[in-house]
């Protein structure tokens, strides 16, 4: 009797709990809005630089040489790495027409700085640099970066008309 009377309770407490109606939930937060957010904030922040970016000189020019202008071709070589110097891509030569070729945005602001002879390293925020896609490579999605470019020579616009 005792095991028919226990049965017929917890066969009861199935039916009552399963016929209750079910609660309505909040839908889960995705990611996205939230990750949004969190980076328009940040860049808004990086927004207040004159530039959209922070430098600093590893070498200055104290000659007082002058700065490329556009469509002068610079020799730069630069470097990249995360922001904890981790290195992304090893130190490379490039040769760059000013604002008439594709490169890293912020840098195509940053080498018209530089002089001749001067070494200036970038802490470049993603939307500067690769955008919230990254490089498909090796660099991440959002991810704000450091280059260390030196400027090795200008080869000036009236010099090209020139020859």
């Amino acid at each position: 009797m005792k095991h028919k009377t226990i049965l017929f309770i917890l066969i009861t407490l199935v039916v009552v709990v399963a016929c209750e109606k079910p609660e309505a939930r909040r839908p889960k937060q995705h990611g996205t809005t939230n990750f949004y957010n969190e980076v328009l904030k940040e860049n808004k922040k990086l927004l207040a630089s004159p530039h959209g970016f922070w430098y600093t000189y590893v070498t200055k020019d104290t000659l007082g040489l002058s700065s490329p202008e556009p469509e002068d071709v610079v020799l730069l070589s630069y470097s990249i790495s995360d922001m904890s110097n981790g290195l992304i891509y090893e130190r490379r030569e490039k040769t760059y027409k000013v604002d008439k070729e594709d490169f890293i945005p912020a840098l195509q602001e940053g080498v018209k700085l530089m002089k001749k002879g001067e070494t200036i390293t970038f802490v470049i925020p993603s939307y500067r640099a690769f955008g919230v896609t990254g490089d498909g490579n090796k660099i991440a999605v959002n991810q704000p970066i450091q280059s260390t470019v030196t400027l090795i020579d200008i080869k000036s616009k009236k010099d090209n008309e020139i020859n």
